[in-house]
């Protein structure tokens, strides 16, 4: 027993002397003697010069306070779209298994819960208005703001726009301490610029990323908008919608909107409305409920240098008025089909999307000053411009002459069969009841004459058509290797 005792006793000390060489050793790696632990809170941070520390600390500083100053007037919009969908009815074996379902069946309506950003831009005694998108708020049947501090207040919508994708809605509180945000001056933007995206990202409320203006003017043809899109690679992701862009004054410079992705993430493409195109639409919203756009009566399409040289117009900028709705503005004024439109009110044009912005945002009633090309001169033409409504615009049927005349070239003449000896121009893009469909013009068929006087390029095409001149129109039409004369339109 006692040398079990003695054993007992030697294994207790040299446990005893390995913990205590075990301490000694951490201890020793904690205080820096060393190299094979280190600890993050015992090493010393890096050294920075002074200078570039300020710089640093200058441009954080810079991120905070904007960052403080414009979250409280960025809000979470929640809101529900009741929706109606049919289901088809079911008439049993074997009816439906060798036919399908027929019938509509049962009508169901179900709810659908989205989220987006909004900005609040304008008070008005209790009343907040929160500036959104149209695919956020548009439709919706409920929505509720999620101010920045957490509280939460039941809205309404007051207008949707879907040709600029914006809305805006309305809540109410008798509370002051609700911040508003400062609009600023999206003309003024640069590529380049620092600006920040704010908005409640994938539902991360009050979320803020930073980036540069990567590009101005994009265009929004492929989502359907009018607008000329501000491209930035701060990250926008599904909820960023409705939320501002901001420039480092602090000032909303845009309203973001959409985003180019092929996983549906961000991809540093994203795309805000720019805040001018949207400031009046605001006032209108509140006015009357809706926007209020101007409208001249004209079909603006681009021309390629093929077809400005065809046309005469040499390497001058502007839109191509291809068509003209009879009666309208445009047509009182004597602009004509084939008019190319290089200014307004003094400023040049520069593409056909920037012409319908801001011919939109015209005045109602109000004279608009244009200058086109026409038979190589220049023509000055004022234009009181009338409200823009959905009915008028599409009506073909006062669309003249309802169809795009291209020039033959060699591609056109072998694709149509046509013979050396043809000349005129090519009819495309016939709209269904139009006078050009009335007269029953298709496409390629080839005008050669126009009321009995041959035309053999677009600039004597276009001459012939002068509504001011004529009364009612015909046309000689090449189709099939045969020459017709079309019933006569009067105008």
């Amino acid at each position: 027993m006692k040398k079990w005792g003695k054993k007992l006793l030697a294994i207790v000390s040299l446990v005893l002397l390995a913990f205590v060489l075990f301490s000694f050793s951490c201890n020793s790696s904690s205080s820096g003697k060393s190299a094979n632990t280190a600890f993050a809170d015992t090493n010393p941070a890096i050294a920075i010069a002074g200078d570039s520390l300020a710089v640093a600390e200058a441009v954080q500083n810079v991120f905070r306070s904007v960052s403080d100053a414009v979250l409280p007037s960025i809000v979470q919009l929640d809101v529900v779209e009741k929706r109606t969908v049919q289901t088809p009815s079911f008439n049993g074996f074997p009816f439906d298994f060798f036919f399908g379902p027929s019938g509509e069946g049962e009508t169901r309506e179900y709810e659908q819960a989205g989220l987006g950003s909004g900005v609040i831009v304008r008070k008005d005694g209790n009343k907040y208005y929160v500036l959104t998108n149209n695919h956020v708020a548009g439709s919706a049947n409920e929505i509720s703001v999620k101010l920045h501090d957490g509280r939460v207040f039941s809205a309404d919508l007051v207008g949707a726009d879907d040709r600029k994708d914006i809305a805006l809605v309305v809540f109410e509180s008798e509370e002051d301490n609700i911040s508003i945000a400062t609009l600023g001056d999206s003309d003024k933007i640069h590529t380049g610029d620092i600006c920040f995206a704010m908005g409640t990202p994938l539902g991360y409320f009050s979320s803020v990323t930073q980036g540069i203006i990567s590009a101005t003017g994009r265009s929004g043809n492929e989502i359907g908008n009018v607008s000329d899109f501000i491209q930035t690679d701060a990250a926008i992701n599904q909820g960023n919608s409705g939320g501002a862009l901001v420039n480092i004054y602090g000032e909303v410079i845009g309203i973001n909107t959409w985003i180019a992705s092929q996983s549906g993430g961000s991809q540093g493409l994203g795309f805000a409305i720019p805040i001018n195109n949207v400031k009046k639409a605001i006032n209108d919203f509140i006015s009357v409920g809706k926007v209020t756009y101007g409208w001249m009566g004209v079909s603006l399409v681009e021309i390629d240098a093929k077809y400005k040289e065809a046309l005469g117009v040499g390497d001058h900028v502007g839109a191509f008025a291809s068509q003209i709705f009879i009666g309208s503005p445009a047509q009182k004024a004597g602009m004509m089909p084939g008019d190319y439109v290089i200014e307004l009110n003094g400023k040049d044009v520069k593409d056909v999307d920037q012409l319908v912005r801001e011919v939109g945002d015209l005045p109602v009633d109000k004279v608009a000053n244009f200058v086109v090309l026409r038979d190589g001169k220049e023509v000055k033409l004022s234009v009181k411009i009338e409200s823009r409504k959905t009915e008028v615009v599409s009506d073909n049927s006062k669309l003249w002459p309802g169809f795009i005349a291209v020039p033959i070239d060699e591609t056109i003449r072998k694709e149509l069969e046509l013979g050396d000896k043809v000349e005129g121009v090519v009819v495309t893009n016939v709209q269904p009841k139009s006078p050009a469909a009335i007269l029953r013009l298709q496409n390629g068929d080839v005008i050669t004459a126009v009321n009995d006087k041959s035309v053999t390029d677009l600039s004597e095409f276009y001459s012939a058509m002068d509504l001011s001149k004529n009364k009612e129109i015909w046309f000689d039409v090449y189709t099939e290797g045969h020459t017709i004369s079309t019933s006569r339109y009067k105008i």
